[in-house]
């Protein structure tokens, strides 16, 4: 997927205020922008990602976390 298209679907998720695509979309582009060694942005969609998780009390939530542990961005919470 490029990246014009993941920012459309991103968008369009913001307007349908749809926590599991923002979840999903959120996390497609940290790992795209992981696989090119960009760890900011990466980050950066990783932290939306987990705090719409977080919001709607998805299970992915914790796997987002560690991803962000594991780049001294977060605390470690427990769920």
């Amino acid at each position: 997927m490029d990246k014009q298209e993941l920012d459309r679907l991103l968008l369009d998720a913001h307007d349908r205020k749809d926590p599991a695509d923002l979840i999903r979309y959120y996390t497609l582009a940290a790992d795209e922008r992981e696989t090119a060694r960009d760890i900011d942005a990466a980050c950066f969609y990783l932290t939306h990602a987990f705090i719409f998780a977080l919001e709607s009390g998805a299970p992915e939530a914790d796997a987002l976390n560690q991803r962000l542990v594991a780049y001294g961005r977060a605390h470690k919470l427990n769920f």
